[in-house]
């Protein structure tokens, strides 16, 4: 396989920045966005080989233009657009101020609405393009305390689906969903917070490189979506057939597992402005918190084994 050009947003820190490790490897052209200009230009550094560097705000849609106008006057074409930038809010709805939602549903939505957009005009030009839009777990299943996020994911799962259904008349083009599960990024810690303690990723914990090497397997061989989390399709089966247990589960086990112990103050965290941290940090869980993790999964296991007897003998 030739030498491609991929365009990646959200490329400095955290997923997007392992799949700029990875295309780059492979000796990609790389054109690579986010908010933060010092970060990317360590992202580029570490990429070594053709690299562009553009500042740019996945929720500004003029930027995001721009972005693509410079991809192509560099380059002369994109064959991958990934789009990883996403930011988090926790607290109870109730007490996420109303600003600090919209601008989660400004960056998390229609900030991937904002690439596609630009992606897809550069697509239907050329005749071909793959373009990923990184969605989550939290997209096929919901949380308290994150609202907003979920919110913004299951409209982007929507938003994904129905750009395949409007492409289907161009086979070379491809649209793609990849959905972590939880992943050591600094996502977590630089959320805005309104719930009183810090997050962190729940267990297991992914690595951001084993999602950057999925990205680079969507755009190798495009499919509709590819999953990568060993408990996604447990917690998926539990929230989908299992409500009343998924229910009852959900909020002790994000209270133990998603929340550390550490104090936070209310902040908006990185919401409106770029941190200047690139990777995350190992999560550790006290043997409190690994017991619920275990207790949680005995549970849904327990009550998913009990649904299918009972399917069994209905029959």
């Amino acid at each position: 396989m030739g030498s491609r050009v991929v365009v990646l947003t959200g490329g400095s820190s955290g997923i997007g920045r392992a799949a700029a490790l990875a295309f780059a490897a492979r000796g990609d052209k790389l054109v690579l966005a986010a908010r933060g200009l010092a970060d990317l230009e360590k992202v580029a550094a570490d990429c070594g080989g053709d690299v562009v560097v553009v500042p740019a705000d996945v929720s500004v849609r003029p930027q995001v233009d721009d972005l693509a106008r410079t991809a192509l006057d560099a380059f002369g074409r994109i064959d991958v657009w990934a789009d990883t930038a996403a930011v988090m809010a926790y607290g109870r709805f109730e007490n996420l101020p109303p600003h600090v939602f919209d601008q989660v549903i400004a960056t998390d939505l229609l900030g991937p609405a904002n690439v596609a957009r630009a992606a897809l005009r550069v697509f239907r030009a050329q005749g071909h393009g793959t373009l990923i839009l990184c969605s989550s777990l939290v997209g096929h299943i919901t949380v308290p305390f994150m609202s907003a996020y979920a919110t913004a994911k299951w409209g982007l799962r929507a938003l994904t689906r129905t750009l395949r259904q409007e492409t289907r008349d161009a086979p070379d083009i491809h649209v793609c969903e990849l959905v972590p599960g939880s992943v050591d990024t600094p996502i977590y810690a630089s959320a805005a917070n309104y719930a009183g303690f810090v997050g962190r990723p729940p267990p297991p914990v992914d690595s951001a490189e084993r999602m950057g090497a999925a990205i680079v397997r969507l755009a190798d061989r495009p499919r509709p979506e590819l999953s990568v989390g060993p408990a996604n399709r447990l917690v998926e089966f539990g929230f989908a057939g299992l409500p009343p247990v998924y229910d009852a589960l959900i909020g002790p086990l994000m209270s133990r597992l998603a929340l550390s112990r550490r104090p936070a103050p209310p902040q908006d965290g990185n919401v409106f402005a770029s941190t200047r941290r690139v990777e995350g940090g190992p999560a550790r869980y006290g043997r409190t918190a690994m017991g619920a993790a275990a207790a949680g999964a005995l549970a849904l296991s327990g009550a998913a084994a009990l649904a299918l007897r009972r399917g069994l003998r209905s029959r």
